[in-house]
């Protein structure tokens, strides 16, 4: 009997053998460090902003890809800074709708085994080694969240951002899932988890299913005006910080 090939091959052979070296940690901690300083740096002043999560797989001709399109072209409207992970599919349609109506546009990329190029419609770009790192950005400086139709990264992108709401890790900001079709069986089991009481019965209440744009919009905006007021951050010359 011929052995058996690991699904995912690794990259190169490895020993489990417990911690690394200290020294290893540190420079890991520190790469980690550096990550989050420039991503702090670059990301300052890129204004408010509200996150659009989705699949990099769709083409242009896809109907996922011309809604979320028309998504990046309504933040754009409401006075938001689109942003998303800088790749291809849904993320590239949200940067492009409001990129094509002088909003401004804002890519988290990520270094992947097989190379993920940034979108051409970004103002501003910023590439990440680890995702950890590049998800806690995509969520600090965004005001609501978008989630287009997507795979496992999206849903790991949708949950975790549900958590951090559901625990008051973050403040209960919107969250708006758009694609009737193909999240319904979610929120069917989301629903079916409150009635097993594993959730809240109120963790639900900022999570909006929808398909109408014009409903996300209203849904965020009034949120938003509700509870909030933008105030612009102050730029140091000392800290040569420009936008």
């Amino acid at each position: 009997m011929a052995p058996q090939q690991p699904i995912i091959p690794p990259k190169e052979l490895f020993y489990l053998d417990g911690p690394k070296p200290r020294s290893y940690e540190f420079r890991f901690a520190l790469k980690v460090f550096w990550q989050f300083l420039k991503g702090f740096r670059t990301l300052h002043f890129v204004g408010p902003c509200i996150t659009v999560f989705g699949s990099a797989r769709f083409q242009e001709d896809h109907p996922y890809y011309t809604l979320a399109r028309e998504c990046g072209k309504r933040i754009a409207g409401l006075g938001f800074t689109t942003m998303t992970g800088g790749g291809p599919g849904v993320m590239e349609a949200a940067n492009r709708g409001a990129f094509e109506v002088g909003g401004y546009s804002v890519g988290c990329n990520i270094q992947l085994p097989f190379e993920q190029q940034a979108n051409p419609y970004l103002n501003k770009s910023i590439t990440f080694e680890h995702f950890f790192v590049r998800k806690v950005l995509l969520v600090k400086y965004s005001y609501a969240f978008i989630i287009m139709p997507g795979g496992v990264g999206t849903m790991d992108e949708f949950f975790e951002t549900l958590t951090l709401v559901q625990t008051k890790t973050i403040i209960q900001f919107p969250i708006v899932l758009i694609g009737k079709a193909f999240y319904q069986p979610l929120m069917e089991y989301l629903q079916y988890m409150k009635e097993q009481k594993t959730i809240g019965e109120h963790d639900l209440d900022l999570v909006l299913l929808t398909d109408d744009m014009d409903e996300a919009m209203e849904h965020i905006n009034k949120y938003i005006n509700t509870n909030y007021a933008k105030k612009p951050r102050k730029r140091w010359w000392w800290l040569f910080e420009k936008k």
